[in-house]
């Protein structure tokens, strides 16, 4: 599923976060293109307490 992304979350927060800052309009955006399921990722983030904030358009 996250072939070719970091295995550690925090690492994972980073990249993910900037490619919604700098390509994706939405978290659905980038999970359909990447083909990431998007439940998945927001779980592995809510295990580091970090949340999808849509009007910041990341994960905090």
């Amino acid at each position: 599923m996250f072939t070719g992304l970091p295995k550690d979350p925090v690492m994972l927060l980073g990249v993910i976060n900037t490619k919604l800052r700098d390509f994706y309009p939405s978290l659905a955006a980038l999970c359909d293109e990447m083909q990431i399921d998007e439940d998945e990722l927001t779980e592995k983030f809510a295990a580091i307490d970090y949340t999808y904030d849509t009007e910041r358009n990341q994960f905090v």
